[in-house]
């Protein structure tokens, strides 16, 4: 078995108590993996909803239990913590135990559920519970999922000294295809000549004088970064209009048109980026689908203020007219983090195939941005070059595919300006090759409905 990465645990000032040695030991048993501290009970409280509130939606987790007569003892579930009410299959699911240089692991049996999915604490088999009744407490009540002897596995010391939860994330396995996947010339001559394309693009209807592109997406994935690139790029060095950043709550509270100009004192580039509030899993929070769809048919202002808990108003004079053509959204783009598209709640991706299904209605084109590619591999991150070489990246882009029900023809890797002091070639292609799609598919759209137009 392949020698696991270990990384030390930096999630805030939480320390963790598993000894270095024990980590290694249950990597080495995961694969390549590296773990991080989610939930420490002596932290955050032994309540079931303290437990959820850190570990729901985390992926894989790892459960670690210490108890005073020295057992180190606790299980492994590959699938989400979620509330669902429902018994989980997890054929991967096992339960260890570590004492005095033993060590002991302990496999599901076959055909028995590894847990019960619900609001309280955390479980194994419905025969192992830690912090019972928000207790520091574990407690066996018996079953066939596993085979426990609790004397063995905790010493029969049902009392907790600490309860741990770590998330447990696979290393991107760096595999290179032996032909790109896709085609990039990665030269100078490529990023001039798609420069020059972006100035000279003319929308396919003269009522339009520049292609309006909407960018959706989840909080924190970079839809302001990606105005912000593009913008460095025809600025010719890093600027940062726009406010971006990763807190956990929108930074972007109105809805903001942003040109580009050919330079600081050029003239306006044939587009507009529109910004939105960030998407985010709970109602009444983050962009609201209603206001969406106002958008999408030009009825919102520049710089106008969101309120997720009610949906934009357009004042009755506006509503009684369509909007013009030259207001509407022509091309659409989902913003995604690579990073964390596996980690995508059920409600967020049903909060995007409802925008989905509007974008639909209306006929306006729609393409994918997955950022933060460099994040998501070691090896683009060492050489973005080998964005289409990368097995893992296209793994991604296939993944991204499935869940938005979007074709992976439609889905584009890019790596955003974040920390950097200057601009990179590498980068720059990246960015340009996407946004010249965006036009594409925006004169795809404007195509389809000159006919109505005229």
């Amino acid at each position: 078995m392949q020698k696991a990465k270990v990384r030390k645990v930096s999630t805030d000032t939480l320390t963790s108590n598993l000894p270095e040695e024990r980590r290694e030991q249950l990597c080495t048993s995961l694969g390549n993996v590296e773990l991080s501290l989610l939930y420490k009970a002596s932290v955050h409280g032994y309540q079931a909803s303290a437990f959820h509130q850190r570990c729901d939606r985390q992926g894989p987790t790892l459960l670690v239990a210490y108890n005073n007569s020295g057992y180190i003892f606790g299980g492994y579930t590959s699938v989400d913590y979620a509330r669902s009410g429902r018994e989980i299959t997890d054929e991967e699911a096992f339960l260890f135990s570590f004492t005095s240089g033993t060590s002991s692991y302990i496999k599901v049996n076959s055909g028995y559920n590894a847990r019960y999915d619900d609001a309280k604490w955390p479980n194994f088999g419905q025969q192992l519970y830690f912090c019972y009744n928000n207790q520091p407490a574990v407690n066996y009540q018996g079953g066939n999922a596993f085979n426990i002897n609790t004397s063995s596995m905790y010493g029969n010391d049902t009392h907790l000294s600490e309860c741990e939860v770590y998330k447990v994330e696979q290393e991107p396995e760096d595999s290179v295809e032996e032909k790109p996947w896709r085609n990039v010339l990665w030269t100078l001559e490529r990023r001039a000549e798609l420069m020059e394309m972006i100035r000279n693009h003319k929308p396919l209807m003269t009522s339009v004088s520049r292609v309006r592109i909407l960018m959706i997406g989840p909080v924190g994935a970079g839809k302001s970064s990606f105005f912000n690139s593009i913008n460095s790029i025809f600025t010719g060095h890093v600027t940062s209009k726009a406010m971006s950043g990763s807190a956990g709550t929108s930074l972007t509270v109105q809805f903001r048109t942003y040109p580009v100009n050919d330079g600081r004192e050029g003239k306006p580039l044939p587009f507009v980026l529109c910004d939105t509030m960030g998407l985010e899993e709970q109602s009444g929070a983050g962009l609201d689908i209603e206001d969406i769809s106002s958008i999408l048919q030009g009825h919102v202002p520049d710089r106008y203020k969101f309120n997720p808990m009610a949906p934009f108003q357009p004042d009755e004079q506006k509503a009684s007219r369509p909007a013009s053509l030259q207001e509407k959204i022509h091309c659409v783009v989902y913003v995604i983090d690579a990073t964390k598209i596996s980690l995508m709640s059920d409600k967020l991706e049903e909060k995007l195939a409802s925008i989905r299904r509007k974008v639909n209605s209306l006929g306006i084109t729609q393409i994918v941005l997955m950022t933060k590619v460099d994040e998501a591999c070691p090896l683009v991150e060492e050489n973005l070059q080998s964005l289409y070489v990368s097995s893992y990246i296209k793994s991604k882009v296939q993944e991204v595919s499935s869940r938005l029900g979007v074709p992976v023809s439609c889905v584009l890797p890019v790596k955003n300006y974040s920390q950097e002091l200057e601009l990179e070639l590498n980068c720059d292609v990246l960015l340009l090759t996407a946004l010249q799609q965006m036009l594409n598919f925006a004169d795809d759209y404007l195509d389809d409905v000159c006919p109505m137009e005229d």
